[in-house]
Order: structure tokens, then C-alpha cells, then sequence
């Protein structure tokens, strides 16, 4: 059984997500996930149980029900954050956990396949910020991974579909709706035989299955409230419960119409304990969520419009990520592109394999596809000029605009402000408004040594 193991190495693709990770390697030719405990994916779950020792995954989401202040769950939300995330009476950074959730699928990957796994393609939100991409990195690297790349979840995706049919060779128009459980992206694709080159991508890093879960949570508080006249707002583990409790619910009614919520004990008024059972159906539920789904519609219509296509010219829309199990996100696709998505391939499993294909091209195997991605943002530098009508040091020159192809080399000519000036300090800025205050700051650098006798 052959793997992409060549004299650089294993390379094996990650998806670290925010509900669940998974890891990959490629072998007879074929992008395959290491099982992880006999399943594909991990929780992306991290928690401490009562004797001291480190839970990872399952044992961790579980634990969670009854210890959520030794629990961390979705940490990939707090990346690129200056944050501690209390786990009992420890403190750990984002970047932190997540190098315990990669530790524990390179331990998987180096069991499952008996030799040291080093190199690995991390994926990330296409719309990520350069300090969330940065964290991610670094997380991969205390993981004790060298991080070949770190590539855009939608863009892996796709990777999935490419080449596959007998139209492969002709030119595909592609739009990925990867809606995860902490993130959500929409990217838009051009396919051609070998080639595939990302025209466009949006998004929005605060919005995904986590929420869906928080909505109907609420609802269901609402309803033993409402039923028992019992407040649970400062019940932290009953709060968890019925969090865990409302995912279980959504995934089911993917599935069915009518699902039948019960959690037995989860309060108690003069000693006598108090449940909760309530019939959940699937139109009421998609109601509660349904400002969440429409949220996804701007970023779909902005990327098109960035990509400069027509929804009707596009020839495939593909799902990514178990929140758009929903059949309410299909639906609203559907009608506002007028296609119907593509399920062929598991959602949940679509980044971790195309991730896992580009890796085994960065380790030397035979994978045909050739990956062209985009910056999904602005980048450029502070200067002197004019803004909002009046001298402003705070102006901001895009010298990297969003969604050019990568690599990118870009040339923008600046002059010094006072005559024989011989250094300049240069501030570099990601976004998109011309006030450099309303972007985000990224680094700067010192240039010396200008020649003032320098001609214009």
C-alpha cells in the first residue's frame, strides 16, 4: 500500500475545523482519512477531566455535558485573538488548543500509517485574516508539523470535484458554499482540466452550525421556562446540556420532519426534578434559523458579482460542511442560483480530502491538479494625502488588490515627504477603506539609507 511517502516525506492534509478536524494522506492514488478512534472525524474539543489529564475529542465533548467550565469547544472562532481560554484552573491561548487538537491527529496519522508524520497542508477560511492564517500556522508548528501551506477550505474543496466526468477538459464555472460549524465561506472557481484558479471568495468567520445549535438552544430554554416557570440562565450545566441537546436535534432533522427533544432532570423546583420533552418539526426550526441562512445570500451575490459572472453562467454549486445539511440551505440555494447543488461528496469530508490531494502534489505524486488561489483581502501601506478633503497621514494606497491571483508581485512608486530625507518608515494594512484607521494593521518596516541626490 503506497502513500505519498517520497524523500521529503509524508505530506498529509488538514482540515481543522471548528466542530470537527480531520487528517489525510493519499494512497494507491486515492485521498483517504486516517480513522481517529474508528471514525473520520475528531470533535474539535479539548477539555480536562476530574483527575488532571488532558481529554481530546470525543471523550472531551462528552465530559462537556458535565464539566463545561473543563471544556473548550470552538476554539477555531477565537483564532488570531489575544486571548486565554480558561480550562479549569489552567489558561490556554487559541492557538494553544489547537495544537493539542493537531498533536492529537498527527499521534492518529503516525499510528495508522507506523512511521513520524511532519508536513502537513492546513486549511483555513478563505476570508481569514492574515493574524487568524498567522495563528494557524503557528499552531501546526507547536503540533510539531512542518505547515507546507495553508489553504483555503473552499478551495480544497473544489479539488474534490476537478477532473472527474468526461466534461473534465472543458471549462467549469464552480461556487462553493462551504458553511461550517463556526465559519462561513463562498468562493467561486474556475475549472479546466489540470487548473484550477479561485476568481473570487467572501465570507464571514463569525457564522455557521454553532449558531444554528445557539438559536434552537434558546428556543428549547425558552420552552422548559415557559412549561415549569424555572429560571436555567445561571445553571452553567444545564445550559450545556441543552446545548448538546440542540445539536443532536438539528442533525437529526436534517433527516426527519419531527424530532422528539427530551432531557430528564435538567432542573428542579421543592426538590422535585424537572424535564424537558417537546416536539421540535423541521419548518419551525428552519424558521428560527432562517435570518442566519439569508445572512450566507450577500456573500454569494457579491462574489459573483467580483467574479464578474452571472448566477446562470455557472455550472456547478457544491456543498461544504455539515451545517449545510440543513435542507433549507439547498432550497435557498437553489432559488436564488437556479441550480441544485451537488451532494456526491460527504460535506463533512470535502476540505480534508481535496486538502489532502494538493498534498500529496506538494510531495511529489503524480495529482494532475494545479491550484491558482486568491488573497481574499486588500493589502497596501499608509501615506500622505488627502482624505475626506483635508491633509491626512491616515490614507491608505491598496498596492495588493483583493482577490488577486497568488503568487502576486505588485510595484507602486511613493515620494519622500521633506527634501534629502534618508529613511522612511512604511505601515502595511489589510482591508479595504481608505482611512487606515479602519483597517487592520499587519507589521512595518524601517527603509534607510535613501539617496537624497536621487533623480525624480
Amino acid at each position: 500500500m503506497s502513500s505519498n511517502d517520497v524523500s521529503g516525506g509524508i505530506v498529509v492534509g488538514i482540515d481543522l475545523g471548528t466542530t470537527n478536524s480531520s487528517i489525510g494522506v493519499t494512497m494507491n492514488g486515492q485521498p483517504v482519512l486516517i480513522p481517529i478512534e474508528g471514525q473520520p472525524l475528531l470533535p474539535s474539543v479539548v477539555g480536562l477531566a476530574p483527575d488532571g489529564s488532558l481529554l481530546v475529542g470525543r471523550a472531551a465533548r462528552n465530559q462537556g455535558v458535565l464539566y463545561p467550565e473543563r471544556t473548550i469547544r470552538s476554539v477555531k472562532r477565537r483564532m488570531g485573538e489575544d486571548v486565554r481560554l480558561p480550562l479549569g484552573e489552567r489558561q490556554h491561548t487559541p492557538v494553544e488548543v489547537s495544537a493539542i487538537i493537531l498533536r492529537q491527529l498527527k499521534l492518529a496519522a503516525e499510528t495508522y500509517l507506523g512511521q513520524p508524520v511532519a508536513r502537513a497542508v492546513i486549511t483555513v477560511p478563505a476570508y481569514f485574516s492574515d493574524a487568524q492564517r498567522t495563528a494557524t500556522r503557528e499552531a501546526g508548528e507547536v503540533a510539531g508539523f512542518v505547515v507546507e501551506r495553508v489553504l483555503h477550505e473552499p478551495t480544497a474543496a473544489a479539488l474534490c470535484y476537478a477532473g472527474e466526468g468526461p466534461g473534465a477538459a472543458t471549462e467549469r464555472k464552480v461556487l462553493v458554499y462551504d458553511l461550517g460549524g463556526g465559519t462561513f465561506d463562498v468562493s467561486i472557481l474556475r475549472q479546466q482540466g489540470e487548473v484550477t484558479e479561485v476568481l473570487a471568495s467572501h465570507g464571514d468567520t463569525h457564522l455557521g452550525g454553532d449558531d444554528f445549535d445557539q438559536v434552537l438552544a434558546r428556543w428549547l430554554q425558552q420552552r422548559f421556562e415557559a412549561q415549569h416557570g424555572v429560571s436555567l440562565r445561571e445553571d452553567r450545566r444545564a445550559l450545556a446540556r441543552l446545548s448538546r441537546l440542540a445539536e443532536e436535534t438539528k442533525i437529526q432533522l436534517s433527516r426527519d420532519s419531527y424530532v422528539r427533544a427530551i432531557a430528564e432532570d435538567l432542573g428542579e423546583q421543592d426538590g422535585r426534578p424537572l424535564h424537558l420533552d417537546v416536539e421540535v418539526d423541521r419548518h419551525g426550526y428552519e424558521e428560527l434559523i432562517r435570518p442566519l441562512v439569508e445572512r450566507t445570500k450577500d456573500s454569494v451575490q457579491l462574489a459573483l458579482r467580483e467574479a464578474g459572472l452571472l448566477a446562470r453562467q455557472l455550472d456547478e454549486v457544491i456543498l461544504v460542511g455539515g451545517a449545510t445539511r440543513t435542507p433549507l440551505v439547498g432550497e435557498l440555494l437553489q432559488g436564488l442560483l437556479g441550480r441544485a447543488p451537488r451532494l456526491d461528496v460527504d460535506p463533512d469530508q470535502a476540505v480534508a480530502l481535496g486538502a489532502t490531494l494538493h498534498a500529496a502534489r506538494l510531495a511529489g505524486l503524480p495529482v494532475q491538479q494545479i491550484l491558482v488561489d486568491v488573497t481574499p483581502f486588500s493589502f497596501g501601506t499608509a501615506y500622505f494625502g488627502v482624505l475626506d478633503g483635508r491633509p491626512s497621514t491616515h490614507c491608505y494606497k491598496q498596492i495588493v488588490p483583493r482577490n488577486s491571483p497568488l503568487p502576486i508581485r505588485q510595484t507602486e512608486v511613493f515620494f519622500t515627504m521633506q527634501d534629502g530625507q534618508r529613511r522612511v518608515q512604511v505601515e502595511v494594512y489589510q482591508g479595504e477603506h481608505p482611512d487606515t484607521r479602519q483597517n487592520i494593521p499587519l507589521g512595518h518596516f524601517l527603509v534607510e539609507g535613501l539617496d537624497p541626490e536621487a533623480p525624480e
